[in-house]
């Protein structure tokens, strides 16, 4: 039953409290932190994105809070893995009127093998398959969607070819992991206390500490190994789980029947 309970907080009540807790953070904790600070300047704001299966798009020195991109934008299209349009804008800005992109003293260049057509405009407007809320510098964004809305990011964010999904592959793959856990670790608890031992329960305690250590510290490496490294999200997440159902059917097998 508190299995169940978890893995339905887990999908879709707990990130909704996660909301409120991330932002009380990000305004009056890493605001004011000087390693957050740090991150964030030496991340840069520039945003490169993949639009779609052919166009890539950048914005430089883009600022969230007025939606505008003061560096700088381009677009280029390909085809055949060869150029085939480019668009150059000084700056970009969502405009809330049209809900669309303006792009300000923009080019735009049609080329065809070694012809070229240029257009220059004072002003634009780009119909851009991303929109303000897909760009977002926030560290806390896959504590705070639910479980539908993390599957569509994800999948959003694999068909513009964008790098970096593995924290959020974890995330999703855990959320059914640890409700699991719960489960398992108390049928290992269970079947540990059903052995009697001379001097009473210490030794139960013992083994049910060394054991929830062990399976924190597996659950740990393993993350750690896949949003760093190239260990595949779902072993990652259902590692431990792998391991302790093999070592609670041995535990099972020896207890007193």
């Amino acid at each position: 039953m508190l299995g169940g309970i978890f893995w339905y907080a887990t999908q879709y009540l707990i990130p909704k409290a996660n909301v409120l807790r991330a932002n009380f953070q990000a305004t009056y904790i890493d605001s004011k932190s000087s390693y957050e600070i740090g991150q964030y300047l030496a991340k840069g704001s520039d945003v490169y994105i993949r639009v779609d299966s052919n166009t890539y798009a950048g914005l430089r020195n883009y600022d969230t809070t007025t939606r505008t991109a003061y560096g700088g934008f381009f677009l280029d299209r390909l085809d055949d893995n060869k150029m085939v349009y480019n668009l150059r804008a000084q700056s970009m800005k969502w405009d809330t009127a049209v809900n669309q992109w303006r792009l300000e003293r923009a080019v735009e260049r049609h080329i065809d093998g070694i012809r070229e057509e240029l257009k220059t405009m004072p002003e634009m407007h780009l119909d851009l398959n991303v929109k303000p809320a897909d760009i977002r510098f926030d560290k806390y964004l896959k504590d705070k969607m639910t479980t539908p809305e993390l599957e569509r990011y994800i999948q959003l964010e694999e068909l513009r070819g964008s790098e970096g999904l593995n924290d959020y592959r974890v995330e999703r793959f855990k959320r059914n992991a640890t409700p699991f856990s719960v489960v398992l670790l108390t049928l290992m608890g269970a079947v540990v206390a059903s052995r009697k031992t001379r001097g009473g329960s210490g030794l139960h305690m013992a083994v049910g500490i060394v054991l929830a250590a062990t399976f924190v510290v597996m659950d740990k490496f393993s993350l750690t190994f896949s949003t760093k490294g190239n260990f595949p999200p779902l072993l990652a997440a259902w590692m431990p789980n792998i391991i302790f159902t093999l070592v609670a059917f041995y535990l099972y097998r020896r207890a007193p029947k």
